[in-house]
């Protein structure tokens, strides 16, 4: 019994696929679209693909989600193949997420409104990012939360 156990496992393709493909994937993905053109192509290459349950595209912002049971870098790969496009992951999130939305590593002026670049991903833009204890010191001596704030103004 051991030994057929263990030639199973080896000749299980189906079992190994399976487990990858099991996982619920949200992909988020920056594309330039700028008509209807674009749009339909984008949908087409990504629609086509199995496992895929739900494509959303929003034009204005450059974004297309996409939800289903599917590799992430494949998903990628297809939408560039396909459509002849730079792709790349989404790299923005929501502002209040950030520390410092507004410092030199993490505010992009293309991101979309209430966005800016993710620098918990970037190290090297993350460094950028952060303040210093000093910065800090002195934005929280003017600040209004601060009870004992400085009120020169």
């Amino acid at each position: 019994m051991g030994a057929l156990d263990h030639l199973s496992e080896i000749f299980a393709f189906s079992h190994r696929r399976s487990k990858k493909l099991n996982t619920l994937e949200t992909v988020e993905m920056k594309i330039k679209m700028d008509c209807e053109g674009c749009e339909k192509k984008v949908e087409k290459a990504v629609s086509g693909m199995e496992g895929v349950t739900q494509v959303e595209i929003d034009r204005k912002h450059h974004k297309v989600t996409v939800t289903g049971y599917v590799d992430p870098k494949k998903v990628l790969r297809r939408v560039q193949h396909k459509t002849g496009k730079k792709v790349e992951f989404w790299p923005y999130v929501p502002y209040d997420v950030v520390a410092h939305p507004y410092a030199a590593g993490s505010y992009d002026k293309r991101a979309p409104p209430g966005y800016v670049k993710n620098t918990m991903e970037n190290p090297e833009a993350s460094k950028l990012a952060r303040a210093s204890t000093m910065e800090e010191k002195y934005s929280n001596t003017f600040s209004d939360e601060n009870p004992n704030a400085c009120s020169v103004m």
